[in-house]
């Protein structure tokens, strides 16, 4: 009988969390770029 590879499914659980995880912050990234188009607030002054 064939031993079950428990890394290749590991690996596997691990990439499909990665592109989930690229993909949310890649849909908050553009939505917070269409919220203010302009620039928005500015940054705040180090000084």
């Amino acid at each position: 009988m064939a031993k079950v590879n428990y890394s290749f499914e590991k690996r596997q659980r691990e990439l499909a969390k990665k592109k989930q995880k690229e993909a949310k912050q890649a849909k908050k990234r553009s939505a917070r770029d269409t919220a203010s188009p302009d620039g928005g607030e500015p940054p705040a002054s180090t000084s």
